[in-house]
């Protein structure tokens, strides 16, 4: 059975970097018939790509720490170790982003790209969504501060061994979306990219 649904009206309530608009929708029950007129406020975000920096000769990953607004209340402080990434414009394509932001973020040349997943953040609420992939780098160019200082950027590089990341996965330190699903994707699949990378 196709469900279909209905949006009767739409307002923009707020307009920035992010968006926020109201619907007025209608959708189709399980147990069939219509829901009841609903009204669900929704972030107007953004596509973005997200890469995890990977050296299969020296088993390391790439990492960046960075201040984020929306850990403001993480027991640790409000400085996350993420993966790269960055907002896809226009008719970019997630690839180029990822290499791009590889460079910005970690001055790091992506030597090949691995495709993990494409995922939606928060469908709840947000429209965000996430490429994600495992780029291979030389991980001993891989250090500094980094950044665009137009955007108020003040990246930290952290170059950690595969192990110590995957063993970092639970304990509060790696704990945002996009680095536990890379992580954890690694964990999974290390071995036959070393094989597929390093001959």
């Amino acid at each position: 059975m196709k469900y279909r649904f209905e949006i009767i009206e739409t307002e923009t309530l707020y307009q920035g970097f992010l968006g926020l608009k109201a619907y007025r929708l209608r959708h189709d029950l399980f147990v069939g018939g219509k829901s009841p007129m609903l009204t669900r406020e929704r972030v107007e975000s953004y596509r973005a790509a997200s890469v995890l920096l990977y050296d299969p000769d020296l088993d390391q990953v790439v990492l960046i720490e960075q201040f984020r607004v929306g850990a403001l209340e993480n027991p640790l402080g409000p400085w996350v170790l993420e993966v790269i990434g960055g907002i896809i414009e226009g008719d970019e394509s997630p690839e180029s982003v990822a290499r791009r932001e590889a460079m910005e973020e970690a001055g790091c040349e992506v030597l090949a790209l691995e495709p993990i997943c494409e995922f939606m953040v928060s469908p709840g609420y947000s429209t965000e969504r996430i490429y994600l992939f495992c780029g291979r780098v030389d991980a001993s160019q891989a250090q500094g501060i980094h950044g665009i200082d137009a955007e108020g950027e003040d990246i930290r590089v952290e170059v950690m061994p595969a192990d110590q990341a995957i063993a970092t996965l639970y304990g509060g330190r790696i704990n945002s979306t996009s680095t536990i699903i890379s992580i954890q994707w690694l964990a999974m699949n290390r071995s036959n990219l070393r094989n597929q990378w390093c001959g």
